[in-house]
Protein backbone atom coordinates (compact mmCIF):
# COMPACT_ATOMS: atom_id res chain seq x y z
CA UNK A 1 0.00 0.00 0.00
CA UNK A 2 1.20 3.60 -0.61
CA UNK A 3 1.53 5.40 2.33
CA UNK A 4 1.33 9.31 2.89
CA UNK A 5 4.47 10.69 4.94
CA UNK A 6 4.38 14.71 3.49
CA UNK A 7 1.42 17.63 2.90
CA UNK A 8 3.02 17.71 -0.46
CA UNK A 9 -0.12 16.42 -1.82
CA UNK A 10 -2.23 18.78 -0.82
CA UNK A 11 -3.90 20.63 -3.81
CA UNK A 12 -2.65 22.03 -7.06
CA UNK A 13 -3.07 24.86 -8.54
CA UNK A 14 -5.38 22.75 -11.17
CA UNK A 15 -7.42 21.77 -8.18
CA UNK A 16 -7.73 25.40 -6.18
CA UNK A 17 -8.74 26.30 -9.52
CA UNK A 18 -11.25 23.79 -9.93
CA UNK A 19 -12.76 23.62 -6.56
CA UNK A 20 -13.30 27.83 -6.91
CA UNK A 21 -15.07 27.00 -10.34
CA UNK A 22 -17.06 24.62 -8.99
CA UNK A 23 -17.83 26.72 -5.29
CA UNK A 24 -19.32 29.60 -8.05
CA UNK A 25 -21.07 26.86 -9.89
CA UNK A 26 -22.72 26.00 -6.68
CA UNK A 27 -23.32 29.57 -5.22
CA UNK A 28 -25.01 30.21 -8.49
CA UNK A 29 -27.27 27.14 -8.57
CA UNK A 30 -26.56 25.74 -11.87
CA UNK A 31 -24.75 22.75 -10.74
CA UNK A 32 -23.37 20.92 -7.56
CA UNK A 33 -20.15 18.81 -7.87
CA UNK A 34 -18.14 17.71 -5.37
CA UNK A 35 -14.63 16.66 -4.73
CA UNK A 36 -14.15 12.92 -3.97
CA UNK A 37 -11.62 12.51 -1.59
CA UNK A 38 -9.27 9.88 -1.34
CA UNK A 39 -10.11 7.41 1.18
CA UNK A 40 -6.93 6.55 3.76
CA UNK A 41 -6.22 5.79 7.35
CA UNK A 42 -4.43 7.79 9.45
CA UNK A 43 -1.63 5.83 11.65
CA UNK A 44 0.24 8.76 13.35
CA UNK A 45 -1.58 12.12 14.53
CA UNK A 46 0.54 15.09 15.57
CA UNK A 47 -1.36 15.46 18.86
CA UNK A 48 -0.60 19.20 19.17
CA UNK A 49 -1.34 20.00 15.78
CA UNK A 50 -4.13 17.31 14.88
CA UNK A 51 -2.27 16.99 11.61
CA UNK A 52 -2.01 13.58 9.86
CA UNK A 53 1.93 13.08 9.73
CA UNK A 54 1.37 9.20 8.08
CA UNK A 55 -1.24 7.20 6.63
CA UNK A 56 -1.72 5.14 3.85
CA UNK A 57 -4.28 4.55 1.29
CA UNK A 58 -7.00 2.25 2.22
CA UNK A 59 -7.63 1.47 -1.87
CA UNK A 60 -7.74 3.34 -4.80
CA UNK A 61 -9.63 6.43 -5.80
CA UNK A 62 -12.02 6.42 -8.54
CA UNK A 63 -12.12 10.06 -9.76
CA UNK A 64 -11.44 13.31 -8.13
CA UNK A 65 -14.80 15.25 -8.79
CA UNK A 66 -18.32 14.24 -9.38
CA UNK A 67 -21.97 15.49 -9.56
CA UNK A 68 -24.50 17.03 -11.37
CA UNK A 69 -25.23 19.79 -13.57
CA UNK A 70 -28.95 20.80 -14.33
CA UNK A 71 -30.17 16.95 -14.47
CA UNK A 72 -27.37 15.77 -15.86
CA UNK A 73 -24.56 13.65 -14.05
CA UNK A 74 -21.08 14.48 -14.19
CA UNK A 75 -17.90 12.97 -13.00
CA UNK A 76 -14.46 13.94 -14.16
CA UNK A 77 -10.69 13.91 -13.49
CA UNK A 78 -8.05 16.51 -13.12
CA UNK A 79 -4.96 15.88 -14.59
CA UNK A 80 -1.59 18.57 -14.78
CA UNK A 81 1.57 17.94 -17.18
CA UNK A 82 4.72 19.74 -17.54
CA UNK A 83 5.58 18.71 -21.08
CA UNK A 84 3.46 19.25 -24.39
CA UNK A 85 2.99 15.22 -23.96
CA UNK A 86 0.88 13.86 -21.69
CA UNK A 87 1.45 9.78 -20.86
CA UNK A 88 -1.76 7.77 -20.84
CA UNK A 89 0.51 6.33 -17.51
CA UNK A 90 -1.33 9.14 -15.39
CA UNK A 91 -4.77 7.73 -15.97
CA UNK A 92 -5.33 4.60 -14.50
CA UNK A 93 -7.04 1.62 -15.55
CA UNK A 94 -9.53 1.78 -13.00
CA UNK A 95 -10.09 4.84 -13.40
CA UNK A 96 -10.96 3.83 -17.04
CA UNK A 97 -13.12 1.94 -15.70
CA UNK A 98 -15.12 3.84 -13.58
CA UNK A 99 -15.73 6.77 -16.15
CA UNK A 100 -16.75 4.03 -18.63
CA UNK A 101 -19.29 2.35 -16.35
CA UNK A 102 -20.42 5.93 -15.44
CA UNK A 103 -21.03 6.56 -18.99
CA UNK A 104 -23.22 3.34 -19.58
CA UNK A 105 -25.46 4.76 -16.93
CA UNK A 106 -25.86 7.68 -19.54
CA UNK A 107 -23.82 10.08 -17.19
CA UNK A 108 -20.49 12.61 -18.96
CA UNK A 109 -17.60 11.68 -17.80
CA UNK A 110 -14.44 13.66 -19.30
CA UNK A 111 -10.61 14.86 -18.01
CA UNK A 112 -9.50 18.44 -17.11
CA UNK A 113 -6.09 18.84 -18.03
CA UNK A 114 -3.53 21.71 -17.30
CA UNK A 115 -0.71 21.96 -19.22
CA UNK A 116 1.17 23.77 -16.24
CA UNK A 117 4.32 24.99 -18.76
CA UNK A 118 1.94 26.56 -20.65
CA UNK A 119 -0.60 27.48 -18.39
CA UNK A 120 -2.66 25.85 -20.93
CA UNK A 121 -6.59 24.36 -19.41
CA UNK A 122 -8.20 21.51 -21.83
CA UNK A 123 -11.01 19.74 -21.35
CA UNK A 124 -10.79 16.15 -22.73
CA UNK A 125 -14.39 14.49 -23.90
CA UNK A 126 -14.61 11.02 -22.71
CA UNK A 127 -14.37 9.75 -26.39
CA UNK A 128 -11.32 11.37 -27.23
CA UNK A 129 -9.89 9.93 -24.09
CA UNK A 130 -11.02 6.71 -25.24
CA UNK A 131 -9.12 7.47 -28.58
CA UNK A 132 -5.35 7.72 -26.94
CA UNK A 133 -6.99 5.00 -24.24
CA UNK A 134 -8.09 2.44 -27.26
CA UNK A 135 -4.80 3.17 -29.38
CA UNK A 136 -2.54 2.88 -26.62
CA UNK A 137 -4.08 -0.31 -25.82
CA UNK A 138 -3.80 -1.84 -29.14
CA UNK A 139 0.21 -0.90 -28.91
CA UNK A 140 0.22 2.31 -30.38
CA UNK A 141 1.95 5.53 -28.36
CA UNK A 142 1.63 5.09 -24.85
CA UNK A 143 0.91 9.46 -24.75
CA UNK A 144 -0.27 11.89 -26.31
CA UNK A 145 0.51 14.98 -27.93
CA UNK A 146 -0.90 18.25 -27.02
CA UNK A 147 -1.35 18.91 -30.43
CA UNK A 148 -3.29 16.31 -31.11
CA UNK A 149 -6.12 17.44 -29.22
CA UNK A 150 -9.03 19.33 -30.58
CA UNK A 151 -8.90 23.53 -30.76
CA UNK A 152 -12.44 23.58 -29.74
CA UNK A 153 -11.64 22.34 -25.65
CA UNK A 154 -9.36 24.36 -24.65
CA UNK A 155 -10.55 26.52 -21.84
CA UNK A 156 -9.65 30.22 -21.60
CA UNK A 157 -8.84 30.91 -17.43
CA UNK A 158 -8.31 34.32 -17.97
CA UNK A 159 -8.48 37.04 -15.31
CA UNK A 160 -12.11 35.41 -13.99
CA UNK A 161 -10.41 32.88 -11.40
CA UNK A 162 -12.19 30.00 -12.44
CA UNK A 163 -12.35 27.43 -15.42
CA UNK A 164 -15.87 27.33 -18.00
CA UNK A 165 -16.02 23.95 -17.60
CA UNK A 166 -19.62 24.35 -18.04
CA UNK A 167 -19.15 25.79 -21.47
CA UNK A 168 -17.00 23.01 -22.77
CA UNK A 169 -19.43 20.56 -21.24
CA UNK A 170 -22.14 22.31 -23.60
CA UNK A 171 -19.79 21.80 -26.66
CA UNK A 172 -18.88 18.16 -25.61
CA UNK A 173 -23.46 17.40 -25.22
CA UNK A 174 -24.19 19.24 -28.52
CA UNK A 175 -20.92 16.98 -30.52
CA UNK A 176 -23.27 13.89 -28.60
CA UNK A 177 -26.09 14.47 -29.79
CA UNK A 178 -25.01 15.26 -33.50
CA UNK A 179 -23.21 11.86 -33.88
Amino acid sequence: MATWKSRGLRGSALEDLVNHTIERYRDQGIALIQKIPTPITPINIDKETRHITLAYFDRKSTIDYMGVVQGIPVCFDAKECAEDTFPLSNIHDHQVQFMSDFEKQEGVSFLLLHFTSRQEFYYMPYSEMMEFWNRMKLGGRKSFLISELDPEFYLEAGNTGYLPILEALQKDLVRRDSQ
